[in-house]
């Protein structure tokens, strides 16, 4: 068999959909631009629309198909939406990929109800709810991708976790769970773990030199993260070749969580 060949029946996502929500920026876009090069029908779900589209005409600028609606994750009512919206787009996806996520971190004594809610609404409760609608009908065609991005803040509290890291300790159970329920069907359920990575997300870190550098100095590769670090490990896990891998939470974080 030719190597091009043999490649391609591991990695290639032909004839898959991918839903990608937080895809317009940061992690979610890398993302959504490596499974969309790596074969896939791409619907990228996010909130600002210029983003949206700058997203989608960069990748049809590519050869890539991909599409775009904008969404307010923060309701149940607006993750319902979205899901159904995006399953009118391309057909009910193979791949989802959760990476939209809020980082509001007040010192403990400050965080309020108000902070926690929209904390678990984005990062743990859309993807809950994506899940439930799009995990099933995986399950009975027989193959399916659930990937979502988590934190370090998961498994270690520094820099406020607060309900940031509350929200994606429950993220990682969450696909454990997932993974326990449709494994069996063909359906995988992962995580991906990132250090620090200098995308909008972590504008409050990413603002100060000093602290930049001693995270970079905390990693074993000896520099931050970039968003396109997760481009491989993301087409990895949305494709064939990971069909034995499922409710792992897989550290994406040049060694920052084990140095």
């Amino acid at each position: 068999m030719a190597s091009q060949s043999y490649l391609s029946e591991l990695f290639s996502l032909d004839d898959r959909i991918a839903v990608v929500t937080g895809g317009s920026s940061g992690i979610g876009r890398a993302i959504a631009g490596a499974l969309a090069r790596a074969g896939a029908r791409v619907v990228i779900v996010a909130r600002k629309e210029a983003e949206l589209a700058a997203t989608t005409d960069e990748l049809a600028t590519d050869g890539c198909r991909a599409a775009w609606v904008s969404a307010d994750l923060s309701t149940r009512d607006g993750v319902r939406a979205a899901a159904e919206q995006t399953a009118e787009v391309f057909g009910e996806p193979d791949i989802l990929v959760n990476s939209a996520g809020i980082n509001l971190r007040p010192p403990m004594g400050e965080l309020d109800e108000d902070v926690w809610d929209a904390t678990m609404a984005v990062n743990l409760e859309a993807p809950y709810l994506l899940g439930l609608r799009f995990g099933p009908g995986m399950a009975e065609r027989g193959f399916g991708r659930i990937i979502h991005i988590s934190s370090q803040q998961a498994h270690r509290a520094f820099v406020r976790s607060g309900a940031y890291g509350v929200s994606k300790g429950a993220l990682e159970s969450l696909a454990r769970s997932q993974a326990e329920a449709w494994s069996p069907y063909g359906v995988t359920c992962n995580t991906l773990v990132p250090g620090f990575v200098m995308t909008p997300l972590n504008s409050r870190l990413s603002s100060d030199p000093e602290r930049v550098a001693a995270l970079a100095a905390r990693t074993m590769v000896g520099r931050n993260g970039l968003a396109e670090d997760f481009a491989g490990a993301a087409v990895f896990l949305a494709g064939r070749a990971s069909g034995y891998v499922t409710g792992q939470a897989i550290f994406v974080d040049g060694g920052f969580s084990v140095h």
